[in-house]
């Protein structure tokens, strides 16, 4: 079964239980790490070509600009293909109630028909919102999995959670470190 962890995240200015903090690695990059460790899927990072700003501040009010008008930000790149691929693990913080911007142009661009998307986000208080219903409406076609929300300011003690979710699911990769 061939595997793709394709995933969404922010370093610089985050908010984590309560306070803004300076991050060299964002908060769902860390989990994708995670999975990566259990199931070795290929990864690819979903990026903006015009990237978000370093500040907490201005970034969120980008997000929130790029949602209202219903913006599909143009990507630096994308995998060749996904047809090879049979479970997609499908990560992103939790901007404004669903998935950025980013994330919405990365599903449009493939077709997902009999795929399975594992969706994995971070957040601060609103876990998966409307994601998981977003990638439904996108991707009729796929079978859209069991979401795991990760708080933000937890992600380094989450590696059991990750786990779990990955078994619970039945879809941990049959090359996985034993």
């Amino acid at each position: 079964m061939a595997e793709l962890i394709a995933f969404f995240s922010r370093r610089d200015e985050n908010y984590l239980n309560g306070t803004i903090r300076m991050l060299d690695i964002g908060n769902t990059e860390v989990i994708a790490g995670m999975i990566w460790e259990l199931t070795h899927a290929d990864l690819f990072q979903i990026e903006p070509m015009q990237k978000y700003s370093k500040n907490y501040n201005e970034c969120i009010a980008q997000a929130q600009a790029d949602q209202k008008r219903n913006a599909r930000p143009e990507l630096t790149a994308y995998p060749d293909s996904i047809a090879a691929y049979d479970v997609i693990y499908l990560g992103y913080p939790n901007y404004w109630g669903t998935m950025p911007m980013a994330v919405f142009t990365f599903l449009e661009h493939f077709d997902f028909t009999e795929k399975v998307i594992r969706p994995f986000c971070t957040h601060e208080g609103s876990k998966m919102g409307s994601s998981v219903r977003d990638i439904r409406r996108i991707c009729p076609k796929a079978v859209v999995d069991t979401g795991l929300a990760i708080r933000g300011g937890c992600v380094k003690q989450s590696g059991k959670d990750v786990e779990k979710w990955l078994k619970t699911g039945g879809w941990v990769s049959d090359n996985r470190r034993d």
